[in-house]
């Protein structure tokens, strides 16, 4: 059926002292894709900076800014409206041996390979490779394998913090979506499926009526190629909805990060978030 929504993201860093100026990339404003139909976008930022947009070489958004003058606290507002439609179907899927294609796996390395946060432990390895014997196509080994990590890793928010590895994630037994994702990355790929991180936002209120604020979330999940790629949230055990919002996308949580950057000055400073989403109709 689809829905338009708003997305107002506000973040920023509070400093314990002055800092004499900042350079930072935003990834705060929606992707436009086939399912995904970007109507405005606007970031503000406090102090007032000079910026910057263009779209980094994953095909995620960026707004990279500079702030000359001293500030003691960064504000950036991100407003955003979208139309987001029904999930597309993309027919039978791709086979073992469609994926087995020199070509593909050329074309689909970064995907493929692993990362030091996303790398799965051997157990996981096992795991993800027994499912992908039994199953007949790949997408039947997503499913199975996304849905063995869920059997066994418990989302607990607060339970790791951005930095948390794939294999202290399994180790603990528990994590949040962002650890999720990185379970299921790292097996994916160990039997050959390529998979990508998407970052976004999610509205929880799936009853919210039109034009309700509600509380919303920055949220993460997965796509995985099936002869086009195909999400699938892990946290939740489903394929994305309309209430899913998508903004960037990436080998791991490390390449879309909403906000980081590099400042002079204050030795510590504090990250906020608050998101919120409005159904516009």
């Amino acid at each position: 059926m689809g829905r338009q929504l708003r997305v107002v993201h506000h973040t920023g860093y509070k400093y314990t002292g002055r800092v004499s100026a900042s350079h930072n990339e935003a990834r705060m404003t929606p992707r436009a894709t086939r399912e995904q139909f970007v109507l405005a976008t606007r970031i503000d930022i406090t102090p007032m900076a000079w910026s910057h947009s263009f779209v980094d070489y994953w095909g995620t958004p960026v707004t990279a800014f500079e702030i000359a003058e001293p500030h003691s606290e960064m504000d950036v507002v991100a407003t955003s409206t979208v139309d987001v439609g029904d999930r597309l179907a993309v027919g039978p899927g791709i086979s073992w041996e469609g994926l087995a294609d020199p070509l593909l796996c050329d074309q689909q390395v970064e995907f493929l390979t692993g990362s030091d946060h996303v790398e799965p432990p051997a157990e996981l390895r096992r795991i993800a490779a027994e499912a992908a014997k039994e199953a007949s196509r790949p997408s039947e080994a997503v499913r199975a394998i996304i849905g063995r990590i869920r059997d066994r890793v418990a989302y607990e928010p607060g339970s790791t913090e951005v930095h948390t590895r794939a294999v202290s994630v399994w180790e603990a037994r528990a994590g949040v979506c962002q650890d999720l994702v990185h379970l299921g990355l790292g097996a994916l790929r160990s039997v050959g499926i390529p998979a990508r991180y998407v970052s976004g936002y999610v509205m929880p209120n799936a009853t919210a009526q039109v034009g309700e604020a509600t509380t919303g979330e920055s949220h993460a999940w997965l796509q995985y190629w099936d002869g086009a790629w195909v999400g699938l949230d892990p946290t939740n055990d489903s394929a994305p909805g309309d209430f899913h919002v998508e903004v960037g996308v990436g080998r791991d949580y490390f390449d879309v990060t909403p906000l980081k950057g590099v400042y002079s000055g204050s030795q510590s400073s504090e990250l906020f978030v608050e998101v919120e989403i409005t159904v516009l109709a």
